[in-house]
């Protein structure tokens, strides 16, 4: 395993920031989150992945302008990094290297 390699929440939480786009903050994070997983998910433990995603250089915070329905704070936006991108498919090999044959086995359970 890569020094960048992730749970399955960091790796959700990185497929709704490619997922929301642009507008991917905090809590759009959250909601995409749910409405595709049909999840519960705590805010806090998205904002608990996203600093531990920042910190192994996997997201990309940036800061938009302030605005008047937030008393002029500025809101945080975040991008998958390259290095993100490159966790993301490593985990899903990983996956999928797993699960490989175990179709037969599934069925006889």
């Amino acid at each position: 395993m890569s020094r960048d390699s992730i749970g399955e929440f960091e790796a959700l939480v990185l497929l709704a920031i490619l997922r929301v786009g642009e507008e991917a903050y905090g809590m759009a994070i959250v909601e995409e989150i749910k409405r595709r997983t049909n999840r519960d998910v705590l805010r806090p433990a998205v904002y608990v992945a996203l600093r531990r995603l920042e910190g192994k250089h996997l997201v990309r915070a940036v800061r938009g302008p302030g605005s008047e329905e937030r008393g002029g704070r500025a809101r945080k936006f975040y991008q998958v990094a390259p290095r993100g991108l490159a966790s993301l498919r490593e985990a899903r090999e990983n996956l999928l290297s797993m699960w490989d044959g175990l179709d037969a086995v599934l069925e006889e359970a």
